[in-house]
């Protein structure tokens, strides 16, 4: 049988790369019925009766992505920006809490406090853990280093994850795109040319964020076989303004009217950086705007030149090219795979 074309609904559910919970908590609502998820991203077999029509629009995904790389460099920016004059934990906090209103509001006005019950508390609290500590981190980074080499680095991710996938949730990684892993962390030590303890701490806060965003995006993953979206994103927000809070006393300087609203920014851009993104997976398969989240080194090159007057060096282009390429030959090949699972599935279920 011929593979189908799926529509945009099930691309919106599709985008499990990016949050594996909402990808369960959609797959509940729109297949009832049907078996839980492999570790695997999910890709949606048969559309849900009485489904509405609907058609793609790439090039609509594409600007969404395209938008959220802005924001969400944007707020990487305004992170660096404070920097110079609070302290990294007090941007932690207003980063964490101004995410933290929004679901609480949620809950209450939504599901209520019942829907977070959970049996899994522990890893909740690593993954909240987890966030907090690589926040600290990549902010430290922006402090640190160009903005621009901060998000090169970061986009690292995906071959931590694909590296991190095979002892811990037991997925089989073949060999192109082990290929591409190991040709990535080449384009790492390109980039690993800090000069300076400013910069070479710089560089080893960066890259233990993206090891700390590789494990979340794991717990991700494991938590999202059994927990809905909300639950997951509540406990995330909950346990980073916590844990922030105890820094604080170690920690304060009382914002200013021009620093509050800065704080109360971040905060606004980042929702609506992951609105867009998450509209962007909703219009497109990831495969097609996938690989223009890494236009975010173009927006980070452009808030550093225009506002601290920075430019990567030779070495961070040249390792951010190789890191990018590489991590869009692993969308490539994990595409494909899915692809010869939606082709083969019909006879599948035949059987």
């Amino acid at each position: 049988m011929a593979p189908r074309k799926h529509t945009r609904n099930e691309r919106g559910i599709a985008a499990a790369c990016f949050d594996s919970a909402h990808c369960v908590e959609r797959r509940r609502e729109c297949f009832p019925g049907q078996p839980p998820f492999s570790t695997r991203a999910f890709v949606p077999i048969s559309s849900p009766p009485n489904a509405p029509a609907s058609t793609d629009d790439p090039k609509l995904g594409i600007l969404f992505v395209l938008v959220s790389t802005l924001f969400f460099n944007a707020l990487n920016a305004m992170a660096k920006w404070l920097s110079a004059e609070y302290p990294i934990v007090e941007i932690v906090f207003f980063r964490s809490f101004f995410a933290f209103l929004p679901c609480l509001v949620w809950v209450l006005a939504g599901p209520g406090l019942g829907s977070l019950r959970t049996g899994r508390i522990g890893l909740h609290l690593f993954r909240g853990t987890a966030g907090f500590v690589s926040m600290l981190l990549v902010f430290t980074s922006f402090s640190l280093l160009p903005i621009a080499d901060a998000v090169a680095i970061s986009f690292a991710t995906p071959l931590f994850l694909t590296a991190l996938s095979v002892p811990l949730l037991g997925e089989k990684v073949g060999v192109h795109r082990w290929s591409a892993v190991i040709v990535g962390f080449i384009g790492i030590l390109v980039m690993a040319h800090p000069s300076g303890a400013g910069a070479k701490l710089g560089f080893a806060t960066a890259i233990s964020s993206t090891i700390l965003n590789a494990l979340i995006l794991v717990s991700v993953r494991r938590l999202g076989r059994t927990e809905r979206a909300l639950t997951i994103i509540f406990y995330q927000a909950m346990f980073g303004t916590i844990g922030s809070v105890f820094l604080l006393p170690f920690a304060w300087k009382t914002p200013d009217l021009a620093g509050f609203g800065m704080f109360v920014a971040m905060g606004l851009v980042g929702v609506v950086g992951h609105f867009c993104l998450t509209q962007g997976f909703r219009y497109a398969a990831a495969a097609v705007v996938g690989p223009f989240n890494y236009t975010g080194l173009i927006w980070a090159t452009l808030f550093g030149y225009v506002v601290w007057h920075e430019l990567p060096g030779p070495s961070t282009l040249a390792g951010g090219l190789i890191v990018i390429s590489s991590g869009i030959y692993i969308i490539y090949r994990e595409t494909r795979r899915k692809s010869a699972v939606v082709t083969v599935a019909p006879q599948a279920q035949a059987d």
